[in-house]
């Protein structure tokens, strides 16, 4: 494992991060560009066809002036991060809260920013900070994440 001012450089796809290999202040990323397929597919996938994600006429006479991808499908984002970066294979995502701030339109490339701010040593259970940000390093979403790491 390669540690950079907290930073973890390694792939945890072949083996992810043990409850003792995380420290308070590691740092990992994921980032995607959203593509309008992205959103027709997870629309089709969840069933959410919501006029101002898929219908361009309908969303430009929104606040918005355009489609927007759907919150769950950036919160998605960080359960990928999680999942496959930090604490990445064999984890648990046990919980999530968040906040959306503001709205992803087509072609954003978002950053997803995971933060190790708290462990717990009795459930060997880690808090993570989750941010996301838009290529304009504007915040999209923030929130913390309960992930039970692999033994």
């Amino acid at each position: 494992m390669i540690e950079t001012k907290n930073m973890i450089v390694r792939d945890p796809l072949i083996d992810g991060f043990s409850y003792d290999e995380l420290k308070i202040g590691d740092t990992a990323f994921f980032m995607k560009t959203v593509t309008e397929h992205d959103v027709y597919t997870f629309a089709g996938v969840t069933g959410d066809y919501n006029p101002i994600h898929i219908n361009k006429q309908a969303a430009q006479e929104t606040r918005f002036a355009s489609r927007i991808g759907h919150g769950a499908l950036t919160a998605g984002f960080i359960s990928t991060a999680l999942g496959t970066k930090m604490p990445g294979q064999g984890c648990l995502y046990l919980g999530q809260n968040s906040k959306f701030i503001r709205p992803v339109k087509f072609g954003d490339t978002l950053t997803v920013r995971l933060e190790v701010i708290r462990k717990n040593d009795e459930k060997k259970r880690v808090i993570i900070k989750t941010e996301v940000f838009n290529q304009n390093d504007e915040l999209i979403l923030t929130g913390e994440a309960v992930m039970l790491p692999k033994p």
